[in-house]
């Protein structure tokens, strides 16, 4: 099975989980916090910022044709209003080198991280942020945007909502098991300790929590909640502000929309600026599959995460559609993997299937271009990663015979990277990195994804 030569077949990486001492972004503050939520800071990653070269290359002798990587704002504009000139020649250099290779390169402007200051000013709970990432973002197209055929704006602009969704559900399983405690004791179930958060029932329910998959990011659900009060006093002394309302922390409706607006003017900066470039955003999706008395539960969960945004999509070129694993939802909500399913690092069902249906499902509001921005696999077994990835192209392949505008497929990661508050412990990557000396180590997947070029 190959795909048509036009078809794009690559790997993404981001910024910070990548290219190492991003150090005047938010997430490198946190990373160091006494109270951190993070298991290890990312320090050097894996040295992509100066090992990018081999790391391209590796992908064109591999055969793929493609790579989706972040340029990150926080290098860019380390200090607001103050531009690094330095740091744009750095990626002039990276998108250079993919074109001398042979390989198309992708940028997203914004995956998750941003600038120290940003977060001081409000974040993105702040109406000026939409101002603030289209200045930037005019910045980087001024110089950069002659050489770019493809932007995505904004890296699963929905991950804050479903973070909000997950740590909700985390609180409530909580208070359920301290309340169920509280009975069992003869207590007052409706106290919780001040140590409650701390307790095994409330291990118990973050694991669960995190096992459904809501979430396609790293989290350290657990971790987070029990050092909510004592982070929040040493962010306050870190940012200024009592909340640091990062990309990814628990984002309100209001701050929904203000992504959104983000995403419009930078969009906007582009049209104006570079009418040739194919903008789009990145939403990270599941295959919401509903049981008998789930169908209203699931078809909330689908407007919460996908077609609330189609007012402001509907104007862009492509969507990147991410896809890790399905969710199941009955009449009592979003259900934990099926007892005796394969699970990856992650803790994700093992379902590569899920990748065909959300296509399916998002074609049929979406009427861009399809692009799919991140696929993958944590797992210490790459011939797994060889299945998953054979059984996700297949689904792609299908969805093209179906007519579908399904313009190319990204696996996540080209590298083992640092897999944010989870640090290094999850291996998702074609190539493997001995982190002792950045020796990379090609994976046998990385070549079986190359010989799907035609």
């Amino acid at each position: 099975m190959t795909f048509e030569k036009d078809f794009l077949i690559g790997a993404a990486t981001a910024a910070h989980q990548v290219e190492g001492n991003n150090i005047h972004s938010d997430y490198w503050v946190q990373e160091h916090m006494v109270h951190t939520d993070f298991l290890e800071p990312s320090g050097e990653a894996v040295d992509h910022y100066n090992r990018y070269g081999e790391d391209i290359r590796l992908m064109s002798r591999a055969g793929l044709n493609a790579y989706r990587f972040s340029i990150e704002w926080a290098r860019v504009e380390p200090e607001e209003g103050k531009f690094d000139e330095a740091e744009i020649s750095h990626y002039r250099d990276v998108i250079r080198t993919c074109r001398d290779n042979g390989i198309e390169p992708i940028v997203t402007l914004l995956h998750f991280t941003s600038p120290k200051w940003l977060i001081s000013k409000g974040g993105w709970e702040s109406d000026e942020t939409p101002e603030y990432f289209a200045r930037y973002t005019r910045y980087v197209i001024e110089r950069l945007g002659s050489e770019l055929k493809y932007v995505c704006t904004i890296n699963e602009a929905n991950m804050g909502i479903q973070v909000a969704a997950i740590a909700k559900r985390y609180m409530q399983q909580m208070m359920a098991k301290m309340q169920a405690a509280g009975s069992a004791q003869g207590g007052d179930s409706g106290k919780a300790s001040p140590d409650a958060s701390k307790s095994p029932a409330a291990t118990d329910s973050g694991e669960k929590a995190a096992q459904d998959g809501t979430v396609q990011m790293g989290l350290n659900l657990e971790k987070m909640m029990a050092n909510q009060k004592a982070a929040e006093a040493e962010r306050l002394e870190l940012f200024g502000v009592a909340r640091a309302e990062c990309f990814t922390s628990p984002r309100t409706p209001h701050g929904d929309e203000l992504v959104m607006e983000a995403h419009k003017a930078a969009r906007a900066v582009m049209r104006e600026l570079a009418p040739h470039i194919r903008v789009g955003l990145t939403l990270s999706l599941h295959d919401i599959q509903a049981l008998p008395g789930g169908e209203e539960n699931a078809a909330k969960e689908w407007a919460d995460e996908f077609t609330h945004y189609l007012p402001a999509i509907q104007g862009d070129d492509f969507l990147g559609v991410q896809n890790y694993t399905r969710t199941r939802i009955d009449a009592s909500g979003s259900l934990p993997v099926p007892e005796g399913a394969e699970l990856t690092q992650m803790d994700y069902e093992f379902y590569p299937q899920a990748l065909a249906n959300v296509i399916r499902r998002v074609a049929e509001d979406f009427k861009g271009d399809l692009i799919v921005t991140e696929n993958g696999i944590a797992t210490a077994d790459d011939s797994r990663r060889v299945a998953f990835i054979e059984t996700a192209l297949a689904g792609v392949k299908s969805c093209l015979e179906e007519g579908l505008p399904v313009k190319g497929y990204f696996y996540w990661s080209l590298l083992d990277n640092f897999e944010w508050q989870k640090g290094f412990s999850m291996t998702f990557g074609l190539i493997a990195v001995d982190r002792a000396t950045q020796t990379r180590h090609p994976k046998e997947s990385l070549g079986y994804l190359g010989s799907f070029r035609g």
